[in-house]
């Protein structure tokens, strides 16, 4: 009997000291509801590397979202319930990204991440209609998220900035550049939207709630850019007057 459960504790160590690297995507689709995945992963669960794409149809190829590949070390420490993970990709992360924590709470280290525009088309519509280009980076602080039960409370600030954005809708370019900040407590994030430059004015505030958008805002053209940008304009939403101005209305409930 010794050896016998000698025997299946060999077997199952080499099992799970070789588990793929494709399981780290099963584990991405999992907590981002399938938005994500991950592409060509090599290695394994506990070291290895994939880029990070759009989840299409079981049989689509990935579309790659971020730059270059993603590599990981995963300590086997997460069999006693510590997680030791550490995030590296020279073209996409201004410098390593470590998490720690248990299997309920983790802690992400302060990074920045770049976000090419042209990719985001991989993520369906209505982003593949605009067709944006232009560069985007995301900043955070230390981040503290909490698992309860089946939902995840996040602690910390998130900024996007976007950079010479455009778009195929419309043949100005740059349309401009804009700064996005969430404020994220627990389920919920706090947004500000306001333009840094550019013709298109885009501005408002509003809040993410269990996964649901609610946003008040306007777009408008500097004086000068009416008529260039009135085609794009008029896609993004409903005319109204405002103390006098021609503005865009953008609602989101």
């Amino acid at each position: 009997m010794l050896w016998l459960l000698a025997g299946c504790i060999s077997v199952a160590l080499t099992v799970l000291a070789y588990l793929p690297a494709s399981w780290m995507g099963v584990l991405l689709e999992a907590q981002t509801a399938g938005r994500l995945t991950l592409g060509e992963a090599q290695g394994t669960l506990w070291r290895g590397s994939a880029s990070v794409g759009g989840a299409p149809g079981p049989k689509d190829p990935v579309t790659p979202l971020l730059l270059g590949r993603f590599s990981w070390r995963l300590s086997p420490l997460l069999l006693l319930g510590q997680v030791r993970l550490q995030l590296e990709n020279p073209a996409a992360l201004t410098q390593p990204v470590s998490i720690a924590g248990s299997w309920s709470q983790w802690q992400i280290s302060a990074a920045e991440l770049m976000l090419p525009a042209e990719r985001l088309a991989g993520l369906g519509a209505p982003l593949n209609t605009l067709g944006p280009s232009g560069r985007m980076r995301l900043s955070w602080g230390v981040l503290r998220l909490v698992r309860q039960g089946q939902k995840v409370d996040l602690q910390g600030t998130l900024r996007l900035d976007i950079e010479d954005i455009g778009s195929r809708l419309s043949s100005i370019k740059p349309l401009g550049g804009y700064r996005v900040t969430m404020d994220w407590r627990e389920q919920s994030a706090q947004l500000v939207l306001k333009t840094v430059k550019g013709p298109l004015l885009l501005n408002g505030g509003g809040a993410l709630e269990n996964g649901r958008l609610h946003f008040s805002g306007t777009a408008e053209a500097a004086p000068g850019q009416q008529e260039k940008l009135a085609n794009l304009l008029n896609l993004l939403g409903q005319r109204r007057t405002v103390a006098g101005r021609d503005v865009i209305a953008l609602e989101f409930r």
